[in-house]
């Protein structure tokens, strides 16, 4: 049996009915049949290993071009670190297009979105390519963030990211943290949250 696709909400309510998880996460197989639920929400909620109000853990990785981007090196504006499980799976694609649809208004506030999987460079690269994506994503396939931020996690023996985001501040302090999201909404969502942290 073969899991082909992680599904959200959206999915579901269109005909592939079954128990789903907190998070909108649910494994497929080709059969069709749910095999398995991705956590929960208070799994979630207790899943990072940051809180707010530290420094940020530092980190290198290679974006969908192949260029290191340094966290640091962004100290000056605000930095949306969103975790996402898999590239090209249906909630996964519609939270990325969210942020793209949505870069311009976040860019306003002076804050820079950076999407974080396990996938690799060149995965990155083909899901960024086929929608279009105007912002950073990183290939954390060796797990080193995922691990420092506490968002990694396994599903049916598979390494992936829980979908989970944090917001830090032009000092480089973590702000917000997001255990749990809507892919859909998250970018308005994440907007929201900045006006309110700056004072908007």
């Amino acid at each position: 049996m073969n899991v082909w696709a992680i599904l959200d909400r959206d999915d579901i309510a269109r005909g592939r009915t079954n128990d789903e998880s907190a998070d909108g996460n649910l494994l497929f197989s080709d059969d069709g049949m749910g095999v398995g639920l991705a956590g929960n929400q208070t799994a979630l909620a207790e899943g990072f290993s940051v809180h707010e109000g530290q420094i940020a853990p530092d980190f290198t990785l290679l974006d969908q071009e192949g260029k290191p981007v340094t966290l640091s090196s962004l100290r000056g504006q605000w930095v949306i670190l969103y975790f996402y499980p898999k590239d090209d799976t249906p909630g996964c694609t519609k939270e990325a297009c969210s942020f793209r649809d949505n870069i311009v208004a976040i860019q306003h506030l002076n804050a820079t979105v950076l999407g974080v999987s396990v996938d690799s460079v060149a995965s990155h690269k083909k899901f960024s390519e086929k929608n279009h994506l105007n912002f950073q994503i990183l290939a954390d396939d060796q797990f080193k963030v995922t691990q420092q931020y506490g968002t990694l996690t396994k599903f049916m023996g598979i390494d992936i990211a829980r979908r989970s985001s944090v917001i830090i501040d032009p000092k480089g302090v973590i702000r917000k943290l997001f255990p749990a999201v809507e892919p859909t909404d998250h970018a308005r969502e994440i907007h929201q949250a900045l006006k309110s942290l700056q004072g908007g």
